[in-house]
């Protein structure tokens, strides 16, 4: 005789609230725009000649055309990490030991330096080391010869500028954070100061060294921009995948996919193992006391002034340059002798447009990042489940995805039916929101472990359900330190390149798109006052970060 069954209050069942749902949606927005085109992609690159094989891949390191691409991209991000972290280790170490004046102002400026888009940096140093660049043409009036900024140490010299800063902001975090009796005691052992900085110092914050490290050499290994302008038939990876995508577009994309899982899998593989070198490196300290800030005298302080001044000064010139010539007339391609504002009038009377798309797509795409930032990062830390898990380790993915591989991807997946959305605006907010997500998550999650979880008790025992405690309560607490972070996504997001100038059509256009269009025209008028008003455009929103930040400061 089979028994009774129970009464339905009795029996347990899975619990459908506003949270699920939330982890759910995300889900489906993560398998749908992310790991669907990568899906895709790979497909696509098992596919020649309408059959699947290995022919792309045997191609690849076959064809000296592409595997050189492969070697070019490492020899420039591997030089230019290297270069990156012997101009930011030293500059995060008198920033953070020594009294430097203005040191805030200074640390502002470094900054500006890296949220600026590397291929204006490369375009600036054309306007002035160029073939025809006027430091060039003066010198070269005066008998002395100097090779042109185009070439792979152009490209070594450019990224290096644009993105020590990663190396610089880790280093600097990491230096404030050690105990300062170890470097004592080795003092008291005879250890003299550059042997201590050697042995004790820098292994010590080994890990974050080899993080910025990390950043610097993914950063530069996927950059489209850069490479484009001063490559002059040395291509890159990134390069060659936008250019093998347009040429094959509609017809065989497979060896641009080919070169877009080879991308991918590099830059997955450095990041396992940086985090397993870092592992084997890692040592605890309580911190208990901080290193003092010292005043230099003497020629250590001369020393220190002039190192911290020149490379502040030599990252700023291409920005200096964008404005300057921005207000200079043209003639075609060559500047004049006279100013005036010529250069803002063709801009706003031809391509108004791309202005406005710029901060109609970014505007739309932070706002779902700032709502999906705080929902997804609450599930994240204070729902702990298996699915939760899983969404905390698909939004870590973008963070080794360059842009231009998402780009072809969203154009494979999404360029025939059901869903069809190549061509419009919603596939650039789409990319921006997949790219840029993590960031701005990252800064809701470290919030949120800093807010006592008493709070949001106290407003539920009172009688407010959950889901208005968070927006009433929590949300409200967390607003100060998302908005930092989504402010630097959104001067992120308005400078981005390598997705946009895959997933754009002529009426979504945007700043950079037509930067990059106008610089490779010749028509270097406009493109200066393009790029003055995304330079200034960020340097607003780092004055605005700063003062919502307060005496915390910020990082990128």
């Amino acid at each position: 005789m089979s028994s009774p069954a129970l009464p339905m209050r009795n029996q347990r069942r899975f619990r459908f609230d506003l949270w699920t749902v939330v982890t759910l949606v995300s889900l489906a927005f993560f398998l749908l725009f992310l790991i669907y085109p990568l899906g895709k992609v790979f497909m696509a690159s098992m596919l020649a000649d309408g059959k699947m094989n290995f022919d792309n891949y045997i191609n690849f390191f076959k064809l000296k055309y592409y595997y050189g691409a492969l070697l070019n991209s490492f020899i420039v991000s591997g030089s230019a990490t290297v270069l990156a972290c012997m101009i930011g280790i030293p500059m995060a170490y008198v920033m953070s030991r020594f009294h430097i004046p203005c040191k805030g102002f200074v640390h502002i400026l470094i900054i500006l330096t890296l949220l600026s888009p590397p291929f204006i940096g490369a375009y600036s140093w054309i306007l002035m080391l160029g073939n025809n660049g006027f430091i060039t043409r003066f010198l070269g009036s005066l008998g002395i010869h100097i090779k042109s900024i185009y070439g792979l140490h152009g490209m070594i010299f450019v990224f290096a500028l644009q993105y020590y800063p990663h190396i610089y902001l880790y280093v600097s975090g990491a230096l404030k954070t050690i105990d300062k009796s170890l470097e004592e005691a080795s003092e008291s052992l005879g250890v003299h100061a550059w042997s201590r900085i050697r042995k004790v110092t820098l292994p010590l914050i080994f890990p974050t060294v080899s993080m910025g490290a990390l950043m610097v050499f993914m950063a530069s290994f996927s950059d489209f921009g850069t490479p484009m302008l001063l490559g002059q038939g040395l291509k890159t990876l990134a390069v060659l995948t936008y250019e093998e995508f347009v040429g094959e577009m509609g017809t065989n994309p497979g060896m641009s996919s080919t070169i877009s899982i080879v991308l991918l899998l590099i830059t997955t593989l450095l990041l396992f193992w940086q985090r397993r070198l870092v592992a084997k490196k890692s040592y605890a300290m309580n911190s208990m006391r901080a290193p003092e800030i010292v005043k230099l005298k003497g020629l250590p302080k001369l020393g220190a002034y002039v190192f911290t001044g020149a490379v502040v000064l030599l990252s700023l010139i291409p920005q200096a340059t964008v404005i300057v010539t921005s207000f200079i007339k043209t003639k075609g391609p060559v500047f004049t002798s006279e100013f005036g504002f010529d250069s803002y009038r063709e801009v706003f009377g031809r391509v108004p447009e791309a202005i406005g798309n710029t901060f109609a797509f970014s505007s739309v795409a932070i706002v779902i990042m700032v709502l999906a930032g705080m929902l997804i990062s609450y599930v994240v830390v204070r729902k702990k489940s298996k699915l939760t898990a899983l969404l905390d380790a698909m939004i870590m993915i973008p963070y080794v995805i360059p842009g231009t591989v998402l780009g072809i991807s969203l154009i494979i997946a999404f360029n025939t039916p059901p869903i069809v959305m190549t061509g419009t605006w919603m596939i650039l907010v789409v990319a921006y929101v997949i790219r840029k997500l993590p960031y701005t998550m990252r800064s809701s999650s470290a919030i949120l472990f800093q807010l006592d979880r008493s709070v949001e008790e106290a407003s539920i025992s009172l009688g407010v359900p959950p889901m208005k405690t968070f927006f009433k309560t929590t949300a409200i607490l967390m607003l100060p330190g998302v908005l930092s972070g989504a402010i630097l996504s959104w001067v992120t997001t308005i400078n981005e390149l390598s997705s946009t100038v895959v997933l754009y059509h002529g009426s979504t256009a945007t700043i950079t798109v037509s930067i990059y269009r106008e610089v490779v025209n010749g028509t270097y008028g406009t493109a200066a006052a393009l790029a003055s008003i995304l330079s200034l455009c960020t340097i607003v929103s780092l004055i605005i970060v700063n003062k919502i930040s307060g005496k915390r400061g910020f990082s990128v």
